[in-house]
């Protein structure tokens, strides 16, 4: 088998031209930047070991597993994050709550920010990564994920400091700025399956999907400076609801941000009082 043929046995499994290319540089023990390689040596005979790796790993792939699971690497907002099944796969569309929150901490660079079930580590480590001024502090209730987030931190050199909690409870403030990407799909969710592999308790949360985000949006103005920032991203039909929850919680200039599909997945407010 060369490297044509074991991308074409990919594509016969149902797997999409990108992700055989990175799986046969995993299987080849290459860098996933080096798709030039492939291309430049079609011809190459892949050795019988390597080729069963790679056809396991592409099996993998055609059950659905994500990606990055199986290589174990993800990009997000410029950084490369280790993951794995026991944290949730960072998503393009959470750099729209990256890009709000940077935003607002340019006036306040050294801003106590605190980002909630952080899982990999993904925003809290990029909004450090933008605002290395900023004294940033993430949660999460699990401690497998903990142990991805504190990693990946170590590994970037970011000096943001982690916490086992659920949410606000037991943390104190005042925080300037309170970020979080909590689970927001509701129980019974007909997409559920299709994300069977990720951890379902970073995804579901109640009937309607809202039980996390009421918990942060009740126990918010307690924690939060004056004039800081709640920021939650949510479900392509919650942004009304996420809206309503923080105008309730008296929060100020509520409103929301779209996402790289136009879809209102980011709403944040101010706390004025």
């Amino acid at each position: 088998m060369n490297v044509a043929q074991a991308l074409a046995g990919a594509s016969a499994l149902g797997v999409e031209r990108l992700d055989a290319q990175l799986l046969l540089l995993q299987a080849l023990g290459r860098s996933l930047n080096d798709r030039g390689w492939l291309l430049a040596h079609d011809a190459d005979a892949v050795e019988s070991d390597v080729a069963a790796a790679y056809m396991a790993l592409c099996e993998r792939r055609a059950t659905g597993c994500p990606l990055a699971y199986i290589t174990g690497r993800k990009e997000f907002h410029g950084l490369d994050l280790d993951v794995d099944a026991r944290v949730l796969v960072p998503r393009p569309d959470t750099e729209t709550l990256v890009d709000w929150a940077i935003q607002l901490l340019e006036p306040m660079p050294a801003a106590r920010v605190i980002d909630l079930g952080t899982g990999s580590g993904a925003i809290a480590l990029a909004i450090k990564q933008a605002c290395p001024r900023a004294r940033v502090h993430a949660t999460d209730a699990s401690n497998d994920a903990l142990a991805i987030a504190q990693g990946n931190a170590e590994r970037l050199g970011l000096d943001v400091s982690f916490r086992q909690a659920s949410w606000l409870d037991g943390i104190d403030g005042p925080w300037d700025l309170i970020v979080s990407n909590p689970p927001y799909v509701a129980e019974g969710d007909p997409h559920l399956p299709a994300l069977r592999h990720e951890p379902q308790q970073a995804l579901v949360s109640g009937p309607d999907g809202l039980d996390a985000i009421r918990a942060i949006a009740q126990a918010a103005p307690t924690r939060i400076a004056l004039r800081g920032w709640l920021l939650l991203e949510h479900g392509y039909d919650q942004a009304a609801a996420v809206r309503r929850l923080l105008a309730d919680a008296g929060f100020g200039f509520v409103a929301s941000r779209r996402d790289l599909g136009g879809i209102e997945r980011v709403t944040g407010a101010q706390w004025l009082e």
